[in-house]
């Protein structure tokens, strides 16, 4: 038998090491013909996080994502999504995303490259029709593209990760370029706004909508419980923490994906700025009639949470859903992440990422102590009534009770 050739073998181990999804199960029926096309309406937008905002299930989103992420894959599947068309290559090359990887395995059609004359030729709401690697408005021709496949995704995922170096050499240089420019916020706090939120000896609760934070909140359950942290969202991370029934108690970021709901909850607003001052998101929050703290910095929402959090006296760092690796760290934007490698070096010492909570942090109180507490509690009250001189007076209205108990319970079946 021959052996495997390197490039085989190269595919192997890295399939081995990405992620695998099990088919979700979408619903097909709306929009799927007999030849396995797609026909639905379509939604168009630059933006993916914009478009998931208005998607419906079964429809067509045509957006213009190169090199798809992670996070934004997962929220087109859990929008049921009928086909994506993208103008630009979901996979560039430059490093293994893994956005691709995560629709075709959902059993998303996925149509790569068709050229950004799509948004002229088509609007919103248009009747498309997907087969294969065209699409169709009824019987005209809009766009062509490259259909991808689970084999044409895992190729182009070997042959990206050989750039991976030359990333990494970038990533260096811009890491290089954020120390000259915020050596002072980085090393002395220089620039961290006063906030009213009391953060000094308390633990804080960093929120990002990224990669698994529902899992990581659910996970968090009892250590929130306990502990009772300070409760951050960074922009759609508050949204986050509604959604799994917490109210945040202050928010932090450029207000560009949070919801009204969010910020009018009741939680302090801390608007992420440019460098010189200037702050898009002030104006949203002002129409709203909220007041905002003004936080200038040319690092990530997430990271100027995690230095805020820092330079407050936080004695504990827990973050959900931030990066964490090199590709999470592409994912979001070479230039953008040079910020988190070192605020991650300033923070190191409290930081802990939240799927490493679930695995350290257990309750203080076991289920069987609480069990044993309870039977103690009974065996002490029932001893109580039958020894006590009372207990001739408590028994006839405990057997009363009991009884009518009974009653009740026998008239539902009945």
């Amino acid at each position: 038998m021959n052996d495997p050739s390197p490039i085989t073998d190269r595919r192997a181990r890295l399939s081995s090491r990405l992620p695998r999804r099990l088919p979700l199960g979408l619903p097909r029926g709306r929009g799927r013909e007999e030849d396995g096309a797609i026909a639905a309406v379509a939604r168009l937008d630059r933006r993916t996080k914009d478009l998931t905002k208005r998607l419906q299930p079964g429809e067509i989103a045509v957006i213009d994502h190169v090199d798809l992420d992670r996070v934004s894959a997962e929220a087109l599947v859990s929008c049921q999504v009928g086909a994506v068309v993208n103008v630009a290559p979901s996979i560039s090359g430059r490093y293994p995303n893994l956005g691709p990887q995560i629709l075709v395995e959902a059993g998303i059609p996925l149509v790569d490259d068709v050229g950004p004359e799509i948004f002229v030729k088509i609007g919103e709401g248009d009747q498309l029709r997907v087969d294969d690697a065209t699409v169709y408005r009824g019987d005209e021709v809009v766009a062509k593209g490259t259909r991808q496949t689970p084999e044409s995704v895992e190729t182009s995922l070997v042959e990206a990760k050989a750039g991976l170096a030359h990333q990494l050499e970038a990533f260096v240089a811009n890491t290089m370029e954020y120390v000259k420019r915020e050596r002072d916020l980085l090393i002395d706090g220089v620039g961290v706004p006063d906030v009213r939120t009391r953060i000094e000896g308390r633990h804080a609760l960093i929120v990002v909508r990224g990669y698994h934070y529902r899992e990581d909140i659910a996970t968090l359950r009892p250590y929130i419980r306990e502990y009772r942290p300070v409760l951050i969202g960074v922009d759609g991370g508050a949204d986050a923490l509604l959604e799994a029934g917490y109210r945040p108690d202050m928010i932090v970021g450029d207000m560009d994906s949070v919801s009204d709901a969010a910020l009018t909850s009741g939680a302090e607003i801390v608007v992420h700025a440019y460098r010189d001052g200037r702050a898009p998101g002030l104006a949203r929050v002002e129409e709203l009639g909220r007041e905002a703290v003004v936080f200038p910095a040319t690092a990530t929402s997430e990271d100027i949470a995690m230095l805020l959090a820092d330079d407050k006296g936080a004695t504990l760092i827990v973050a959900v859903g931030t990066h964490a690796n090199m590709v999470e760290f592409l994912d979001k934007g070479r230039a953008g992440m040079a910020s988190t490698f070192l605020t991650r070096l300033r923070v190191g010492s409290k930081l802990v990422d939240a799927k490493g909570v679930s695995r350290l942090y257990r309750s203080r109180i076991s289920s069987w102590s609480l069990l044993f507490l309870v039977l103690g509690a009974f065996i002490a009250m029932t001893t109580a009534v039958v020894m006590s001189p009372a207990g001739d007076v408590i028994r006839p209205l405990l057997a009363e009770r009991w009884h009518s108990f009974l009653f009740w319970l026998t008239g539902l079946f009945t």
